[in-house]
């Protein structure tokens, strides 16, 4: 298990703290949104109503213990550096932030941040990517409870097929493409056999994309 904090609880900061909720680790968010903090307070390990660009709340909250940091809230430059300073003062190691445009992360990383992402920018990218190269993503969030996910045949599915193992019934997901070698086949048919080796394109709740994964 890790320990992250994230700071800023728009739609950004909110699906990640989640996410990595529900991924087993420990989450600390913080917002100075009282309401916000209420509404994710069960969804999280810890949630604070507090001002992060006061580094003596976040010496209080024991920030500079924690693994990584996550500072979401890249559409207000002047709070995301000072918010940034303040961790990496506090020796927080991995310090990673929203950006809301190229002109922000070069100021974000001006001031230490370890990592700047650009939400719509990096998905952008990688969805563009993958359509010229004829690859699938390995991930792509629709939305704070579903996902697509690239996933490798579980091994109790080889040697059978789609009907046998009435995967949308019994997993909960919907199955968009198999991966074999180079070829891809989208919507495989329902006599379709699994093999070793094959990469499953699967649409689903996140629930049950990971449970497919631990299969």
């Amino acid at each position: 298990m890790k320990t992250f904090a994230v700071i800023g609880l728009g739609r950004f900061g909110s699906a990640i703290a989640k996410r990595l909720y529900k991924l087993g680790n420990e989450v600390l968010v913080i917002d100075e949104d009282e309401a916000a903090v209420r509404e994710i307070a069960d969804d999280v390990t810890y949630a604070v109503a507090g001002n992060a660009q006061n580094i003596e709340v976040l010496r209080n909250l024991g920030v500079a213990n924690y693994d990584a940091a996550v500072v979401a809230v890249g559409s207000d430059l002047s709070a995301s550096i000072f918010v940034t300073m303040n961790l990496k003062e506090l020796g927080v190691k991995n310090v990673v932030c929203k950006a809301a445009n190229e002109r922000y992360k070069a100021a974000l990383e001006k001031v230490g941040a370890d990592r700047v992402i650009i939400p719509e920018l990096t998905m952008g990218t990688k969805l563009a990517e993958s359509l010229s190269s004829g690859n699938v993503l390995d991930y792509i969030s629709l939305s704070d409870d579903f996902s697509i996910a690239e996933v490798g045949v579980p091994a109790i599915w080889i040697g059978k097929s789609i009907v046998q193992l009435l995967v949308r019934n019994n997993y909960g997901i919907v199955l968009l493409a198999v991966r074999r070698g180079a070829d891809m086949n989208i919507s495989p048919g329902a006599n379709f056999v699994f093999e070793e080796g094959d990469v499953v394109l699967a649409l689903g709740e996140n629930d049950k994309l990971d449970k497919l994964k631990n299969l």
